[in-house]
């Protein structure tokens, strides 16, 4: 395999946010994978190749990442980027709805200035697609069912070393990119410093040492019980919403702080009474564990403009975008223009 320039030599600048970069040719990424379309055990995936020859803002540097399969917390990525705007429309993979913020290496990219000439116009995908769509699904299920492979599936093979919190080289690594300031980077560590004593308080220590009750930072206690309610809204892309109080919303979860199955997260609860507008709404999503599609009973809700931050979770750079119970939100009326 051949091994291309990153621009990341010994005594060359890394990749910051806001730096201009342009994706690489289908060729010139071909030669950087592995028999299974892979990079470092990162896939790079069927719906990329839309972005080759485009060129594109680092939105975040993905040098760490939380785990959603295992739970494991933070684990480090190495050599690797956001971009803006670029996010998985799920057509190699059965229309998943997730819109995962894709992962790009650096090998993928090619720094650029404004002034540079731009690359000649890619040419239809060849190679590459072919190999792409093979390593998109696993092996069935033993029933036969579909499963498939992506990047979010794949990535505690992508990322797999553990970061604790009380590395203090990624909140170095989180101000040195531009991911986040100072400020942003020390609560992030206080938080984390705090969801750690709760969770072993927790487990060791009598409950009359508990912080709240335990709960990590953010305090959500769900009080529905068992059975959680449930409401439909008919909700249509483009619809103005308002997401409900905090209290309102927990007095729909259960102990687990889930809606029929749903969960709902501190991150979430910081847009509690804000407006949004309807993206599109989401009846099937990859389970990142068994690669399953899992297809919603109640429809969710994705809104515009609204993706987990981070801000509770050491300034996570994988900005989720959050599915939301209709019970959760609430229908409002068009402003009249003045």
């Amino acid at each position: 395999m051949t091994q291309l320039d990153t621009g990341s030599r010994p005594g060359t600048r890394k990749l910051r946010v806001g730096d201009l970069v342009e994706v690489r040719s289908e060729e010139e990424i071909l030669a950087t994978l592995d028999e299974n379309g892979e990079l470092d055990n990162l896939p790079f995936m069927p719906e990329m190749l839309r972005f080759c020859g485009q060129r594109m803002r680092v939105h975040k540097v993905a040098h760490k990442l939380c785990d959603t399969i295992s739970r494991s917390g933070m684990r480090r990525m190495d050599n690797a980027v956001h971009l803006t705007g670029a996010r998985c429309d799920g057509s190699a993979h059965g229309g998943c709805q997730t819109a995962c913020s894709l992962y790009w290496k650096e090998a993928w990219l090619r720094r650029v200035d404004p002034d540079d000439p731009p690359a000649q116009a890619p040419r239809p995908a060849r190679a590459l697609l072919p190999l792409l769509e093979v390593n998109s699904r696993r092996p069935p299920a033993e029933d036969g069912e579909e499963r498939y492979s992506c990047q979010a599936t794949e990535l505690l093979r992508a990322a797999p070393v553990c970061l604790p919190f009380r590395d203090v080289r990624q909140y170095v690594d989180d101000v040195r990119t531009g991911n986040a300031g100072v400020l942003p980077v020390l609560r992030a560590f206080l938080i984390a410093l705090f969801n750690r004593y709760q969770d072993i308080s927790k487990k060791v220590f009598p409950r009359t040492w508990w912080i709240r009750g335990g709960r990590r930072w953010g305090g959500l206690r769900g009080t529905a019980g068992r059975r959680t309610p449930t409401a439909e809204l008919g909700l249509q892309p483009g619809e103005l919403v308002r997401i409900r109080s905090k209290a309102e919303i927990l007095r729909t979860l259960n102990d687990d702080l889930l809606n029929r199955g749903m969960g709902f997260e501190e991150e979430m609860a910081r847009y509690c009474g804000r407006t949004a507008r309807v993206r599109a709404r989401v009846d099937r999503c990859i389970d990142e564990k068994s690669g399953r599609m899992l297809r919603m009973k109640n429809p969710c809700i994705v809104l515009d403009d609204i993706v987990c931050a981070g801000v509770y979770n050491s300034n996570c750079p994988r900005e989720f975008v959050p599915f939301w119970r209709e019970i959760w939100l609430e229908r409002i009326e068009e402003p009249h223009p003045v």
